[in-house]
């Protein structure tokens, strides 16, 4: 009887051991992606940063060519 209960328990803590592991590999691959989509939204966001500043200064030619006319 004792030995059946002890081999029920030895596979729930190798179960839990199992389920650690991959639950380790998930976060891991979580973290992962976070860190890939926080550097995309980076890129994004000085790209973006990029055309304002690039059509900032087109609207200023503008203006001083619409003064000279």
């Amino acid at each position: 009887m004792a030995n059946t209960q002890l081999k029920s328990l030895e596979k729930k803590i190798d179960d839990l051991i199992g389920l650690c592991s991959d639950l380790n590999r998930e976060n891991q691959q979580l973290k992962a992606d976070s860190a890939g989509w926080h550097r995309e939204r980076q890129s994004l966001l000085d790209k973006n940063e990029m055309a304002r500043v690039k059509v900032e200064a087109m609207i200023n030619r503008l203006r001083a060519l619409e003064e000279q006319v």
